[in-house]
C-alpha cells in the first residue's frame, strides 16, 4: 500500500491562503497511480485544506475575510495560546480535502485549486499527500 509524501510550506501572514495545485500534482504524477485518489491533509490544528477557485486572487482575499468576521479574534475565548480564532476557521474549512486522480491527473474543474489555508501563522506547515490506486 505504501506510505504518504509530507510537502512543507512558509506561509508569510498570520492569515495566508496559499495554491498548493502543482505541488499536489507533482506527488500525483511522481505517484505512477493512473486511476484513484488523493487525500491532501494539514498536519495542524490551525491550518486547513480547501478546493476553491484559483484564478482570481480576490476569492482568497474574500475568504479570509469572511472568515475574519465569521470567527473573530476576540479577547473571551478561554483557549490559552491566544488563537481559538485560527482553531474555529482551520474547523471550519477542515483539515483535509479529497481529489479523485484520473489519467494520472487531478480531476478538477476549470477554475479549481488545491489551497492550504493558514490561521495562525506565518508557519512552516507540513501537509501530507496520499495517492491511493482504485
Amino acid at each position: 500500500m505504501g506510505g504518504y509524501t509530507t510537502l512543507e510550506f512558509e506561509t508569510r501572514d498570520s492569515q495566508h491562503i496559499l495554491d498548493i495545485t502543482s505541488d499536489v500534482r507533482k506527488v500525483v504524477r511522481d505517484s505512477g497511480v493512473s486511476d484513484g485518489l488523493c487525500l491532501i491533509f494539514s498536519m495542524h490544528t490551525t491550518a486547513g485544506i480547501t478546493i476553491n477557485e484559483n484564478a482570481d486572487p480576490d476569492v482568497k482575499t474574500d475568504m479570509i475575510s469572511g472568515l475574519s468576521r465569521a470567527f473573530p479574534e476576540r479577547s473571551d475565548y478561554r483557549h490559552m495560546e491566544g488563537n481559538s480564532h485560527s482553531h474555529l476557521r482551520t474547523s471550519c474549512v477542515g483539515p483535509s480535502q479529497t481529489v479523485i486522480v484520473s489519467d494520472g491527473d487531478l480531476v478538477l474543474g476549470t477554475w479549481q485549486g488545491v489551497f492550504l489555508c493558514e490561521f495562525d501563522g506565518p508557519r512552516r506547515r507540513r501537509v501530507a499527500v496520499k495517492v491511493c490506486e482504485m
